[in-house]
């Protein structure tokens, strides 16, 4: 309940941004507790104006608004200011993620009703097919955009940092199983704008570091180097864990890989090991769930692969089959078809065929393109024993109806 006599609408716009007391606005905009209490009074002192834009900043509200009444002959905070920077972007063309607006706040209960819905999407990855989950991570960042333009303060870069996570679920499906590398570029430069109004530089790293993945896979080594040098920025900028670390090391790595750079790939990798076992002090954030020291050495298995180094390949591969969770089905049909290639380097057809056919018993369970564009690269390193009957039994699967129409539906 209000306190008698008390400035209820400055009171009212702290809880809405998420300051449950004087205290944490006292904190947030470097001034005593007795400056809020005084401006929460019935007849609050009109504040500086370094005061006033700090303020407007962190509620979403103009002074008047907020209980201020101006003395005559003051100068009013222009009511345009912070959507300068939303209008700069939009004239260049670009996408962009809503400033704040004039519009009635939310309570600051929306932060976290936002926030379960965005981690719900983020577990629910691992198992819904991705075209169905993918319109509703799209449609739910819409709902953070309106969130944006009526939230505030600390409610507000809650918001905006689970919108990032969105944006970056959403990239993530498009890039890795949609296949539409044009369109995660897009989304993932929204998620960047909204981990950027969040304020959160690990976000913003992970962020930057899936937009390496694209240039990556069209050839162009020195786009993403740039973006994974972008990227260890960011990361240097907050208390970065060992298994981000690690990732950003992994990702580079895969980069190396598709450029063909397979020595510096396996030195990378070799690093990441030693971060992981050194370890920091620092926890992971709750979204770096595709990562871990298995994932690790599945990038080490293919990276192997890549560079002819087949026995160890094999044995890196086989390990991580053996230590891979029950529920990493999407990652499993990688490793298969990983497995599957080493073999047809290796020159046994049969083998080869048998690890296909897990890949494609996997991938009918659960869709991820990525693990089809393995299989499928199999196939045509098996074009010289394409008249075996092994090979042939594999097109049967590979090119069934349900497969066939699966693959091309998504």
């Amino acid at each position: 309940m209000s306190q008698p006599g008390s400035n209820v609408r400055l009171r009212s716009a702290r809880h809405a941004a998420g300051y449950r007391s004087q205290q944490e606005l006292a904190t947030a905009l470097g001034v005593g507790v007795r400056q809020v209490r005084r401006w929460e009074s019935i007849n609050p002192p009109w504040p500086h104006p370094d005061l006033q834009q700090a303020l407007t900043a962190l509620l979403g509200q103009e002074m008047e608004a907020l209980g201020f009444t101006p003395p005559a002959g003051r100068d009013r905070p222009d009511p345009l200011r912070r959507s300068l920077v939303g209008a700069s972007v939009a004239a260049v063309g670009l996408a962009a993620v809503p400033m704040q607006s004039a519009a009635a706040m939310q309570p600051s209960s929306v932060a976290a009703d936002f926030e379960a819905v965005t981690r719900s999407h983020r577990r629910l990855y691992w198992s819904v097919a991705p075209a169905t989950l993918h319109p509703a991570a799209v449609a739910h960042a819409a709902l953070g955009c309106a969130l944006l333009t009526e939230t505030a303060g600390q409610t507000r870069r809650t918001v905006a940092a689970a919108l990032a996570e969105s944006y970056l679920l959403a990239g993530r499906i498009e890039f890795f199983d949609l296949r539409n590398g044009e369109q995660a570029g897009r989304t993932f430069l929204l998620a960047l704008q909204a981990a950027g109004q969040a304020d959160d530089s690990l976000l913003g790293s992970a962020i930057l570091a899936h937009t390496a993945f694209i240039p990556a896979w069209s050839g162009d080594r020195d786009a993403a180097v740039e973006r994974m040098v972008a990227a260890r920025t960011y990361a240097r900028r907050g208390p970065a864990s060992a298994e981000l670390l690690a990732w950003l090391d992994a990702v580079e790595a895969e980069c190396e890989t598709r450029s063909g750079n397979t020595p510096t790939a396996l030195h990378l990798i070799g690093h990441a090991e030693d971060v992981l076992a050194a370890g920091t002090e620092h926890p992971s954030p709750p979204w770096l769930d595709w990562f871990t020291g298995v994932r690790l050495a599945a990038f080490k298995g293919n990276t192997q692969l890549k560079a002819g180094h087949l026995p160890q390949a094999r044995t890196t591969l086989l390990g991580v089959l053996d230590d891979m969770p029950a529920t990493e089905d999407k990652q499993r049909t990688v490793i298969f078809g990983d497995l599957a290639a080493v073999e047809a380097a290796a020159g046994d057809p049969e083998q080869a065929c048998e690890y296909a056919r897990q890949a494609l018993d996997q991938l009918g369970r659960t869709w991820y393109a990525m693990g089809m564009a393995r299989v499928r690269e199999v196939r045509r390193a098996l074009a010289p024993h394409q008249h075996e009957q092994c090979v042939r039994d594999l097109d049967e699967r590979l090119y069934g109806w349900s497969t066939t129409v699966s693959a091309l539906a998504r």
